[in-house]
């Protein structure tokens, strides 16, 4: 398939530049496995899912990845981390007049200097003096994705994190778990519904545009996740049941995914570059609540596999003239997964 078949034209004004007024206080488009649309509320989820079925939610953290500094020349840097790979380690996107080069030193504070240490294809490998997420958490601002044109405020560094976050070192936010807030949770298990965590620390490459014509010469951004066993144990035991797997965005689904490609869902931690595209085989998740992606992204491409390109493109055509909320700080979807081909 080609980029073009994932293209549609959205206004500017669809694009949500801040969440609702509430946390939760979002619409949601249930699309069926036939293609049938509904328009509800997100406060509408616990009808949509039944006694046996299983939450899966991403527990990442975001990070206050973006840093401001300068170079020894003086020349100003903004750095975006992309990945903690140690306790003092961060691999990051750099932008600058001219690039700093190993061997070099950039200057974020008068006590914090960062070695420049190696490029590794378009990201800088960094030697931090202090803990990386201390000097993140004293020093970095909230990276907001580049649609949303604000300058980070208090309330973005509380909304665009889900209430659940706790491992950090995502530097986006799984988006789909915005919604939630601890009284749509407290309802979930009233209902005797059950949830699992996985974490995927969701990477600044989930912005990467695809710039290749066919799909398939597409090599994605890899992002490192984590599968609890507890996370496969109640997965066996919801299918025993006749449950569905439920993910709570793209993330969980991509790492549920990765994570059962030699053919059985196994617990652990690893990298994945996974690439879903339609004609996938979906092998874990029979059902996911997602946000509305970008134009010709991989996200898209996703979506388009879970549900089928022709619904996937109908229900959009549905929340363009509905006048639904997009990207981040937007309205949701629950997708049902469509029957194989």
């Amino acid at each position: 398939m080609r980029v073009a078949d994932f293209d549609f034209d959205l206004p500017d004004e669809l694009i949500a530049q801040f969440p609702p007024a509430v946390r939760g206080g979002s619409r949601l488009l249930h699309v069926e496995a036939s293609g049938t649309l509904h328009d509800r509320d997100f406060r509408d989820l616990p009808t949509l899912l039944r006694k046996d079925d299983l939450l899966v939610m991403n527990d990442t953290r975001v990070i206050k990845a973006r840093l401001f500094g300068s170079k020894e020349s003086g020349g100003k840097v903004e750095l975006l981390v992309e990945r903690v790979t140690g306790e003092f380690d961060a691999l990051a996107f750099i932008r600058a007049s001219h690039a700093p080069k190993p061997g070099s030193r950039i200057q974020l504070a008068e006590d914090i200097t960062l070695d420049v240490l190696a490029r590794q294809d378009d990201l800088t490998q960094l030697r931090f003096p202090r803990p990386v997420l201390e000097v993140l958490d004293r020093l970095g601002r909230l990276p907001l994705p580049p649609y949303i044109t604000h300058t980070p405020t208090a309330d973005d560094e509380a909304r665009y994190q889900t209430v659940y976050a706790n491992d950090p070192g995502a530097v986006a936010a799984p988006t789909a778990g915005l919604h939630f807030d601890d009284a749509m949770l407290q309802a979930l298990r009233e209902q005797g519904l059950r949830t699992a965590r996985v974490t995927l620390h969701v990477g600044a490459g989930t912005f990467q545009p695809v710039r290749v014509d066919n799909i398939a010469e597409h090599k994605m951004h890899s992002e490192r996740y984590t599968i609890p066993q507890a996370t496969v144990d109640a997965i066996g035991e919801t299918r025993a049941h006749g449950g569905r797997v439920v993910a709570v965005g793209t993330t969980s689904l991509r790492a549920l995914e990765a994570a059962a490609q030699p053919g059985n869902l196994h617990a652990g931690s690893g990298e994945t570059d996974i690439f879903i595209t339609p004609g996938y085989r979906f092998r874990v998740v029979d059902a996911l609540l997602t946000n509305f992606h970008l134009p010709k992204s991989t996200l898209l491409m996703l979506v388009s596999a879970f549900a089928g390109v022709d619904t996937i493109r109908a229900a959009y055509a549905h929340a363009i003239a509905e006048r639904y909320r997009f990207f981040s700080y937007g309205d949701a979807m629950f997708l049902e997964k469509s029957a194989p081909a």
